[in-house]
C-alpha cells in the first residue's frame, strides 16, 4: 500500500489558508477520483482509500493540527506495515514562491513544525515530499501569514500547482521513478 499524505489544519476556520495546501492538493485528487474522506479516529486523521488495479492507496489528512502530523502517519504505518519509501507528503513552503514546486527524496525540516514532527516520530528524513509555494509576507507575523487565505491572483497560481500536484501524485501510484518524477517537476516553473 502507498500512503499519499496532505498536510494542514483541521476545521472550516483554516479552509483554503496558505498552511492547508496539503488538504487542498487530496481534495482536488480525491474528487478527481471519486474517493471520499471519512473520519477515522484510530489514526487521528481524514482518510480514503481507493484502488488502482490490484493495488490499494490511502489519503491521509491528518487532523492533529500541523505540529503533530506525524503522529497520524505514524499510526497509519504501523497498522498498515507501510515502508517510509512508500510514503508522500504534500506540505505548504513560505520560502518558495507561490505556486512554486519543490520535490525531495529526502532532506530536513527547513524550519516547517508538521515536517519537523514526521521527522522526529519515524527517525528518519528518508521520505518524499512535495513542497508547494506559498510565499512570504514580511510585514505580517508568520502565524498569521499561512493562516492567512490566498488573494484572488494567488489562488490562479496555486490551482495550477494544485494540478500539477495531481499528476505528481498519479505518477507515483504508476510506479514512476521518483528521480524522474523530481526531475520533471523541479525543473517547471
Amino acid at each position: 500500500m502507498k500512503l499519499i499524505v496532505g498536510l494542514g489544519n483541521p476545521g472550516s476556520k483554516y479552509h483554503q489558508t496558505r498552511h492547508n495546501v496539503g488538504y487542498m492538493v487530496l481534495d482536488e485528487f480525491a474528487h478527481k477520483y471519486h474517493a471520499s474522506f471519512k473520519l477515522d479516529t484510530k489514526f487521528n486523521g481524514e482518510t480514503a482509500m481507493f484502488n488502482k488495479g490490484s493495488e490499494k492507496y490511502m489519503l491521509l489528512k491528518p487532523t492533529t493540527y500541523m505540529n503533530l502530523s506525524g503522529e497520524s502517519i505514524t499510526k497509519v504505518m504501523k497498522y498498515y506495515d507501510i515502508d517510509l519509501d512508500e510514503i508522500i507528503v504534500f506540505v505548504d513552503d513560505i520560502n518558495l514562491e507561490v505556486g512554486r514546486l519543490r520535490l525531495r527524496a529526502l532532506g530536513g525540516h527547513g524550519g516547517h513544525n508538521g515536517l519537523r514532527n514526521i521527522i522526529g516520530l519515524c527517525h528518519s528524513d528518508a521520505f518524499k515530499r512535495v513542497r508547494i509555494g506559498v510565499g512570504l509576507n514580511t510585514k505580517l507575523p508568520l502565524d498569521h501569514y499561512v493562516l492567512s487565505q490566498f488573494s484572488k491572483d494567488d489562488m490562479i497560481t496555486i490551482s495550477i500547482a494544485i494540478d500539477k500536484s495531481i499528476q505528481i501524485i498519479e505518477q507515483f501510484i504508476d510506479g514512476v521513478s521518483f528521480t524522474d518524477i523530481m526531475t520533471a517537476f523541479n525543473t517547471q516553473t
